[in-house]
C-alpha cells in the first residue's frame, strides 16, 4: 500500500463515518462479511483495507472512496455514487524497461473510477513551472499515442527519460517545450538519431501548496 494510502488518515475517517450512522464494529463487520477484529484494524489505522473492501464501505456510508482513503483534493460527498480505482505513480524509468516494471513504480494513487487516466508521473525539477507544474507535483496520465500540438503530455525518449512538455510537431521534427524560460526547447529530428515516444495526455494534477 503507497504512501497514498493514508491508514491513519482512513482510521479517522472511517471511525467519523461509523458514528455519524450509528454504525459499530460489530455491525459494519456483519455488512462487509470480516471480523470485528479487521475493522478494529482499520479503524487504529493498523491496516489499510483492499480497494473492493473500501468502495463497500463507501457505498454503505454514501461517501468517496478517495475522501476515505486521504487522498488529496477529494471531496467528502459525490453527486453520484462511484467507484475508486488504483492506478500507479511511475517515477524514474529504469533503462529497458517497460514503463509499468515494477521497478519504476513508486507507490499508487486512488481516484474515481469515471476518471480516464491510467497512470501518474512524478515530476522533477522545475521546467513545468509556468504551468503551476512544481517539482514533486503528481500528474495524472490518460495513455495515447499522440496529442494535439501545445499540448501537455509524458514523452519518453529512448525508452528512459520520461518527461513532461508542450508537444509541437513540424515536418517531421519533434519540439518539446518546456514552461520555464530558463530552460531551451528539445528538439528532435530524424538525424538526432532519439526515439521519442508519446505516453500520453496530461489531464490533471496534484501539487503541494505554496
Amino acid at each position: 500500500m503507497s504512501e497514498y494510502f493514508n491508514k491513519e488518515l482512513f482510521g479517522n475517517r472511517l471511525l467519523e463515518t461509523m458514528r455519524d450512522n450509528n454504525d459499530t464494529t460489530y455491525s459494519l463487520a456483519e455488512y462487509l462479511h470480516l471480523s470485528p477484529s479487521a475493522i478494529s484494524r482499520y479503524t487504529s489505522g493498523d491496516n489499510a483495507p483492499k480497494i473492493p473492501t473500501v468502495n463497500a464501505m463507501a457505498e454503505r456510508y454514501k461517501v468517496s472512496p478517495g475522501w476515505l482513503m486521504g487522498t488529496k483534493g477529494v471531496s467528502k460527498y459525490l453527486e453520484s455514487e462511484e467507484t475508486a480505482k488504483r492506478i500507479p505513480i511511475i517515477g524514474v524509468i529504469a533503462a529497458g524497461t517497460p514503463m509499468l516494471a515494477q521497478e519504476n513504480i513508486e507507490g499508487f494513487e486512488y481516484v474515481p473510477e469515471s476518471l480516464e487516466v491510467d497512470f501518474c508521473l512524478r515530476i522533477k525539477g522545475d521546467s513545468m513551472i509556468g504551468a503551476y507544474i512544481f517539482d514533486g507535483s503528481l500528474v495524472f496520465i490518460r495513455r495515447q499515442q499522440d496529442v494535439e500540438n501545445g499540448e501537455i503530455a509524458a514523452v519518453l525518449i529512448d525508452g528512459q527519460d520520461a518527461t513532461l512538455k508542450r508537444v509541437y510537431k513540424v515536418n517531421g521534427t519533434v519540439i518539446l517545450r518546456s514552461e520555464n524560460p530558463n530552460n531551451p526547447d528539445q528538439i528532435y529530428t530524424k538525424k538526432t538519431m532519439k526515439e521519442v515516444s508519446i505516453l500520453g495526455k496530461a489531464i490533471r494534477y496534484i501539487s503541494e501548496v505554496r
